[in-house]
């Protein structure tokens, strides 16, 4: 319900009574987590972890020791909990994850499918994957791989996005388009789908509607507004500004 504090403080008073629960540990290492509080998250974390074996307590912990800085022990902490029976998908997400920031990609990728191989279908995995195959450029099992979450959570924002860059990498301009305003008909303030939007318009020599949608990308801010100014340039039959007050005057950005 978005208010860690209360949560925070109804699972240390259990703690008071039964330093012992670890429904409640785990409760209260996330609501620190959600408040940014890091380092108070790691210790009842790191208590719940060794007295439980607990794959969510582990997998919290992990996330938290890497927020932290401590990359090598959340690693650790982490291939504890893949080690764990019955498989707790989020662990191998969580993981992989980690692995992937630290460039390591094909231990990354290994350990998004040796999750897969134990929780087979699992969308979060499949869409982990998807990223990783994505960033290597193999967009042929990336479409695959956010098509097979895409039919099984057809509302789902994120497999939307990434089926639609995918799309646009690949030149279906038309295709990502539409996938680009069934996200933003779901969140229709997000200025980098508006953003993408334009870009697949004026590729299809769409231009004023193009145009339209990097001018509503550009009102989220300057840094938004030197993407669509750049996307403008680049575009078959681009616009070209001369001095930055034509672009913001063009664009209609507000000054900050």
């Amino acid at each position: 319900m978005g208010r860690p504090d209360e949560a925070e403080r109804l699972a240390s008073e259990v703690l008071k009574a039964n330093r012992g629960n670890i429904a409640a540990a785990q409760i209260l290492g996330r609501a620190l987590l959600m408040q940014n509080r890091i380092a108070e998250a790691i210790a009842p974390l790191e208590k719940a972890a060794r007295r439980s074996e607990d794959p969510v307590v582990e997998t919290l912990l992990g996330n938290a020791l890497a927020s932290a800085g401590r990359s090598g022990e959340a690693i650790e902490q982490l291939r504890l909990a893949t080690a764990r029976r019955p498989p707790y998908p989020p662990a191998f997400a969580e993981l992989g994850g980690q692995l992937g920031k630290l460039g390591r990609i094909e231990e990354s990728i290994a350990t998004f499918e040796s999750g897969l191989t134990l929780a087979r279908g699992d969308t979060d995995l499949l869409m982990g994957l998807g990223y990783l195959r994505l960033k290597i450029n193999d967009r042929a099992t990336a479409r695959s791989l956010f098509l097979q979450v895409q039919a099984a959570e057809p509302r789902r924002i994120d497999v939307l996005s990434a089926l639609a860059n995918v799309m646009a990498l690949d030149g279906e301009y038309a295709a990502a388009a539409d996938l680009y305003r069934r996200v933003l008909a779901l969140r229709p303030n997000d200025a980098m789908m508006h953003y993408n939007l334009g870009k697949c318009l004026l590729e299809l020599g769409e231009r004023d509607a193009g145009e339209a949608a990097l001018r509503t990308a550009a009102s989220a801010g300057l840094q938004m507004a030197g993407g669509a100014v750049a996307a403008l340039s680049a575009a078959p039959h681009g616009r070209f500004f001369l001095r930055p007050s034509a672009a913001v005057n063009f664009l209609r950005v507000k000054p900050v």
